[in-house]
């Protein structure tokens, strides 16, 4: 163990001592806490002890460049001093008296999990220097699947539409419980998971996989199983985006988006993962940058909007937890107001966390502004910071704020993790095209086999690429694989050298990504279905790929590009593994919309090819149930 790492029990008490008082430890139930009685009348005692600066500091949960919190790299610095106007975290904690930090990978927050651990208690450390001493809340968006800042050597696990193939509350909750822990140890106590969107527009830009599928019921049980295996392994879940991001189609990235359910709509489609979360116990709720008039005729971001977030999440919902806002720096939430009146207006709405303000002294000082111009009162403040500080107790900051080298290495990574995301990522694959049972193929009979496709960036930056570990994943199962990355838009050359490649070859193994009816990712598998060869098609992002490969013979649905799933593919591939996974969602026809080519559950089984869906929805309701009680 580190000396920066080495604290005593003594100096750690010492340390927090005046913050201390504010909980009372218990065993944890309600939201699976770490300390599940907390006791109000310290945590307002605290908050009366705060000046207003402080107090309004607790509302933001801001970025910060680098790896350490007090010598970060001097591009981090220079970052740091651009946007902030601080070198690095500790300086920003003492500036700012921040809430809440949060880590992303390109922000070098995350190299590997020792560094994280020490970025995290130096964090806590400056926290503790000030006069209140009010430990940090960090989190991050560790979704899994397409959205991890945090990489190996950590457990990455399958995606949320990976998790909603197999229909396992189980396999959801145990993901979650083992990423929780690991997040845990290295400092981390907040997380931006699960996705409680429901995906019923194949065309969303935004959301797609990262929901657990199509159907509401579906997806509030496997959010509700998240939130219990997050809560169990000691982080705050954070189900998102309310009111629900899944029927858009433009990203809240960088415009408005609007969703034109009707009420009734609403709450039949969209409501049922949130109030499922809530009934959970969920620690926090992320708002969405979207427009749903028939929610507020005002048509102001939801994150802004007083009769979606206090009228409905609050008062019709029931909701008494932490709200947080997405990214403040998001275009969504920029469009109709500046930078200064969005974070005031967001707390008018309800809102307790502000997240990511991209103008951090801007954002600060408006809210300071808005408090002493008489336009948010010190109590509406208070209400926001009660829910945070009780937040923070559940989750035992207060009581226990700094991490261990020992800690880290006895939970991230761990064989035993590593072992559970493979067996749940087993169950993931879903076989969608096998005709004439061309898969699965033989390490005999088709020993030399060439991986082509795309070949997109790592979600966490560790992993990848694709067709690599697909090549590398057959070459370990048996076969003579190579890999040739031909990208997401292939040039006719590069069309031409995959074709020269495959000559000779017993089969072709192709990733495809997002295929549109213009993509030449098309163009590629024809040519290569012309050359004779056996072509399978993986999907490794989004299952719709399959609409526009139809003279395809086999494909597969891996809804994810990180080597875990990619991995299971493998074994599908290769017979070593059963393709158990179902479609979360349909697949439309590509030249008919409004016509489904493969309906939810649909997915063929090798054991019984004939039957197609494998046994229909009363199969598949069996199977979860018996996947549920692993």
């Amino acid at each position: 163990m580190s000396d920066r790492l080495r604290t005593s029990r003594r100096t750690l008490l010492a340390a927090t001592a005046g913050s201390a008082a504010a909980l009372a430890v218990g065993n944890g139930s309600a939201r699976a806490a770490d300390d599940s009685t907390v006791n109000r009348t310290a945590l307002r005692a605290l908050i009366d002890r705060m000046s207003l600066e402080e107090k309004v500091g607790q509302l933001f949960v801001m970025r910060v460049y680098g790896h350490s919190a007090t010598e970060p790299d001097q591009a981090d610095v220079d970052k740091n001093l651009e946007e902030a106007g601080v070198r690095n975290a500790a300086e920003l904690v003492a500036k700012y008296r921040v809430g809440g930090i949060i880590y992303f990978g390109w922000a070098h927050n995350t190299r590997e999990p020792h560094q994280i651990a020490d970025l995290s208690n130096g964090i806590q450390r400056a926290a503790l220097e000030q006069p209140t001493r009010i430990p940090v809340l960090i989190s991050t968006d560790q979704e899994h699947g397409i959205v991890a800042r945090v990489g190996k050597p950590a457990t990455l696990m399958p995606g949320a539409m990976a998790l909603g193939a197999t229909g396992a509350p189980a396999d959801a909750r145990r993901a979650a419980l083992i990423a929780g822990r690991e997040l845990a140890a290295m400092g981390i106590r907040q997380n931006y998971a699960p996705v409680a969107d429901v995906n019923v527009n194949p065309a969303n830009p935004v959301i797609g996989v990262r929901s657990f599928g199509s159907d509401p019921e579906a997806v509030a049980r496997l959010v509700e199983a998240q939130v219990e295996g997050y809560g169990s392994g000691g982080v705050a879940a954070t189900c998102k985006h309310f009111p629900g991001h899944g029927d858009t189609k433009d990203d809240s990235h960088y415009s408005l988006p609007t969703i034109h359910h009707t009420r009734e709509e609403w709450q039949k489609l969209d409501a049922p993962p949130f109030e499922a979360a809530i009934a959970a116990g969920i620690d926090s709720v992320m708002t969405a940058h979207i427009v749903v008039p028939a929610l507020d005729p005002a048509e102001d971001p939801a994150t802004l909007s007083a009769p979606i977030l206090t009228g409905i999440l609050r008062e019709q919902l029931g909701y008494d937890g932490v709200v947080v806002t997405d990214s403040l720096g998001m275009q969504g939430v920029r469009t109709k107001y500046g930078d200064d009146r969005v974070p005031v207006l967001a707390l008018k709405a309800g809102v307790d966390q502000l997240l990511n303000p991209p103008q951090p002294e801007v954002a600060w000082n408006a809210v300071l502004r808005a408090v002493r111009d008489g336009e948010l009162t010190e109590e509406r403040l208070d209400a926001s910071i009660l829910r945070i500080l009780e937040l923070k107790a559940r989750r035992g900051l207060f009581r226990k704020p700094y991490v261990t080298h020992a800690r880290v290495e006895r939970e991230v990574g761990t064989r035993a993790h590593l072992a559970a995301a493979e067996r749940i990522a087993d169950r993931t694959t879903t076989l969608l095209v096998n005709e004439g049972g061309l898969l699965p193929l033989s390490a005999r009979a088709h020993r030399n086999v060439l991986v082509v496709g795309a070949d997109p960036a790592s979600p966490s930056g560790t992993t990848g690429p694709p067709t690599t570990v697909l090549a590398r994943a057959l070459t370990e199962l048996g076969f003579t694989a190579g890999a040739l990355s031909t990208g997401t838009a292939p040039s006719a050359a590069k069309i031409d050298e995959a074709v020269a490649a495959a000559a000779g070859k017993d089969a072709v193994v192709v990733g495809t990504y997002n295929v549109t009816a213009t993509s030449p990712q098309r163009t590629l598998v024809q040519r290569l279905l012309a050359t004779g060869v056996r072509v399978v098609a993986v999907a490794i992002r989004n299952p719709y790929d399959v609409a526009q490969l139809p003279q395809v013979r086999a494909c597969l649905a891996a809804y994810s590009w990180t080597d875990t799933e990619l991995r299971a593919a493998a074994r599908v591939i290769a017979g070593r593994a059963e393709p158990e996974g179902r479609l979360p969602v349909p697949v439309q026809r590509a030249e008919d919309a409004g016509s489904v080519l493969y309906p939810v559950g649909y997915g063929l089984s090798y054991e019984d090819e004939d039957e197609g869906e494998d046994g229909g929805e009363d199969g598949d309701q069996e199977q979860d149930q018996d996947r549920d009680r692993d």
